[in-house]
């Protein structure tokens, strides 16, 4: 099959075409046939093992995985052992492993079927960054119908989800993004829109029940600022920061300090699970939720999408079209 793999960490230029073998399904996954793949912030992480400290898990010379990509929308090809909730020709999507491949592997656990109603490109934005909003708001921040929300970096992948699931939850929402976005960001749903060049929206003038920082750089203590007394802060990620940890070092300083203050202030852990995936298909069938789809990139165009993603030129999400 064909697969972008690399053989060293990188920048975008390590990821080459290559003819390599079909995995094969063990107990309790399922194989399935590509046919669109999503791109997130994470690949790039792990494409250029930074920070450090995420070699530890993918290889510290080298990536032990050669295939890179998470996201998957295709038609299952095979099942391992054990696995009941699926048969060849069903249309799934959900996360696996190695997805910028014409076959993959995923867990039973982390697929779903396809919603009725998207394309597989549509459907391939889906998982990691539905799932991950979906966390952010219903599980980690608990939101509430009549709570504001804010949500730095509303343009990408998670914040367009979460702005229309913190609508659809019956929130007030609060999108920032940078100029040339905000039609984008309006479009989806957000009562308000922000400039971040043009007006600081963790100033303190305006407060917030929930704020979500996707992928952000600002200190907790700004961060604290745009917060209710009791307001909650989830932190999505983070980018910048030192080479060992990156962003990282802000979830671990909100877990230090979140006993001591009234704020709770709590990094996302989010992982894609079918139970998640099918809470987002019934909203996704619905219409109250829709992906956002910024263009689709050819297999071998991987990296464009990647540098194109790290350079803020994507509004909502990248997808590698693997369809013959």
């Amino acid at each position: 099959m064909k697969a972008m793999v690399q053989d060293v960490y990188g920048p975008p230029e390590v990821l080459r075409p290559e003819e390599t073998d079909r995995p094969v399904p063990g107990r309790g996954r399922v194989l399935v046939r590509v046919h669109a793949a999503g791109v997130d912030q994470g690949v790039w992480h792990l494409m250029a093992g930074m920070p450090y400290a995420v070699r530890a898990v993918t290889g510290l010379r080298a990536p032990r995985a050669r295939i890179r990509g998470m996201d998957l929308a295709g038609r299952v090809e095979a099942v391992g052992p054990g696995v009941t909730r699926f048969r060849p020709g069903d249309e799934v999507y959900g996360s696996g492993e190695g997805t910028f491949a014409e076959y993959a592997c995923a867990k039973e656990g982390a697929l779903a079927h396809k919603p009725r109603n998207l394309t597989f490109e549509q459907a391939a934005a889906v998982p990691v960054s539905g799932c991950s909003a979906l966390t952010a708001l219903r599980v980690t921040g608990r939101v509430r119908p009549g709570q504001s929300v804010l949500v730095l970096g509303a343009s990408g992948g998670v914040g367009s989800f979460a702005v229309q699931l913190a609508k659809a939850f019956g929130a007030h929402v609060t999108g920032v993004c940078s100029a040339g976005k905000a039609d984008f960001v309006r479009s989806l749903g957000a009562d308000e829109v922000l400039d971040y060049a043009a007006q600081d929206p963790v100033d303190g003038s305006r407060r917030h029940d929930l704020v979500l920082d996707i992928a952000g750089n600002r200190p907790l203590s700004r961060l604290r600022g745009a917060l209710t007394p009791r307001g909650t802060l989830v932190i999505v990620g983070g980018e910048g920061g030192g080479r060992w940890l990156g962003g990282n070092e802000r979830s671990l300083g909100a877990l230090l300090l979140s006993p001591f203050v009234s704020h709770r202030l709590r990094p996302l852990t989010s992982l894609v699970k079918a139970a998640d995936l099918e809470a987002l298909t019934e909203r996704l069938e619905a219409g109250s939720v829709s992906p956002a789809v910024h263009r689709g990139y050819r297999l071998e165009e991987v990296p464009d999408a990647i540098r194109d993603l790290r350079a803020g030129h994507v509004r909502g999400k990248a997808v590698i079209l693997l369809e013959p």
